[in-house]
């Protein structure tokens, strides 16, 4: 079972300090806008049960040193639901936090839309989208928590609809709630677990660990400069051999070499921090492609690595989200190339491979804050390239980056396979060959200064 917090509660577990937002809560006047009898009645109760006056509450909040607008939703008050005076105060404190540049944390419980107000509570689904578009095209960050349960229009637009999205352990978690669901449905698919495997949240946090989840999010999201244009960061050193391949058939054995470092190594030596952003946000997960935020000598960055394995659409589309919530943010990236190439298999082609690759070439693309690349493996075909900054790439001693794999060249060029070796040779896939032809920059040492050729 979740932690069932009030939201008071949860607002004294997650802050430091908390300042509710002044309310200008239209009047209330009998059953409300489409008159339902007794929703008056159930209205005082509810606010009797729980000392609300409405579903969420408001307010400026530290959250382990950060500062922050915070939405804390209360389910004791008529199921969490939203109804037009929750619109208000939801579309106050966006208003608030814009004014005020600073980014949005939602601790939701709710069941959606207050039936008692028919389509007048539907269409504050509306008002709160346009609050967070807002946001987003304002440069600011928004992070949910999805508490017990989160459901209906609240998870749609607040929880769904955050840059980030972390939910305590063992929540419900769904657009339909309990009471909806076609029969036999599947109860995994409505829980934490399920939407984290799903590619639908970033992370799933124990009660204990949130406040301090949520300061690290927090101060990575916020240290960038969404009106200017940061610096881009310099490539990792090299972990590996610090010789270049005699040929390239070896270049391409080295690059193959299961004790090479791979891409975690590499992270964990140039990040101080870091936290996961996790999934498509379409119903997949790729464990080769490992995303998020970190800190690099003070700064903060994203990062798209790739791990040594044929990357899947999932892949793709969680490096272009992380990319493109980076360049809202004004924080640079950083993206390292180890892949023999997308995959492409059935499965791979029946979850759009080709319009992945086409996102995340266009999200390097498009980017507003320069992006860094570091091939430390290998360098297979477009599914590397989609990832390659054009003009900041570089690439470690023991990688190559190829037109298609030596192996596939000689297939398609009606070659036997012994001349695969042969075949990598004229491929020039060498990084003092690439270095050669200009496709990158130049080979990275073992040290913090970089060697071209």
């Amino acid at each position: 079972m979740t932690e069932r917090w009030t939201a008071r509660e949860a607002l004294s577990a997650v802050t430091d300090r908390f300042d509710e937002l002044p309310h200008k809560d239209a009047e209330f006047k009998g059953d409300g806008p489409i008159d339902w009898q007794g929703y008056g009645v159930a209205r005082a109760r509810a606010a009797g049960r729980t000392g609300e006056a409405e579903s969420v509450i408001p307010g400026t909040a530290r959250i382990d040193g950060c500062e922050t607008v915070l939405i804390a939703f209360e389910f004791g008050f008529l199921g969490g639901s939203l109804g037009e005076r929750t619109g208000d105060r939801i579309e106050a404190a966006y208003e608030h936090a814009r004014a005020h540049r600073l980014p949005v944390v939602s601790l939701l419980a709710t069941g959606g839309s207050r039936m008692q107000e028919g389509m007048r509570a539907l269409t504050q689904l509306q008002r709160v989208a346009r609050q967070s578009a807002l946001h987003r095209a304002a440069g600011l960050a928004q992070i949910a928590v999805l508490r017990d349960p989160a459901t209906g229009g609240g998870w749609a637009t607040l929880g769904a609809g955050a840059d980030l999205t972390l939910a305590l352990p063992g929540a419900q978690i769904g657009f339909a709630g309990s009471r909806v669901r076609p029969a036999g449905a599947d109860p995994w698919a409505y829980s934490a677990e399920g939407q984290l495997a799903a590619g639908a949240i970033d992370a799933v946090v124990p009660a204990a660990r949130l406040r301090r989840a949520l300061g690290s999010r927090l101060r990575l999201l916020t240290g960038g400069d969404p009106a200017g244009s940061p610096d881009p960061v310099p490539p990792p050193r090299a972990l590996g051999r610090t010789d270049t391949a005699g040929t390239g058939r070896d270049a391409v054995r080295r690059a193959r070499d299961p004790e090479r470092p791979r891409a975690r190594a590499y992270l964990a030596d140039w990040l101080e921090e870091r936290v996961e952003v996790r999934g498509d946000r379409c119903g997949g997960v790729d464990a080769g492609m490992v995303c998020g935020f970190g800190l690099h000598a003070g700064r903060p960055v994203a990062y798209a690595a790739q791990c040594g394995t044929a990357t899947r659409p999932a892949g793709f589309r969680t490096a272009a989200r992380l990319i493109r919530l980076a360049g809202r943010l004004g924080i640079p990236v950083l993206t390292l190339i180890d892949t023999p190439g997308a995959a492409n298999d059935a499965e791979a082609e029946r979850a759009g491979a080709g319009a992945a690759i086409a996102e995340a070439f266009a999200a390097v693309a498009e980017s507003p804050v320069p992006v860094t690349s570091l091939v430390v493996g290998e360098g297979g075909s477009g599914g590397a390239l989609a990832l390659a900054a054009p003009g900041n790439t570089w690439a470690t001693p023991d990688s190559y980056f190829s037109v298609i794999a030596p192996e596939a060249a000689a297939a398609i060029l009606k070659r036997d396979p012994g001349d695969a070796d042969a075949t990598a040779d004229q491929l020039r896939l060498r990084p003092q060959d690439l270095v050669d032809l200009g496709v990158v920059r130049a080979v990275v040492g073992n040290s913090l200064t970089q060697h071209s050729w």
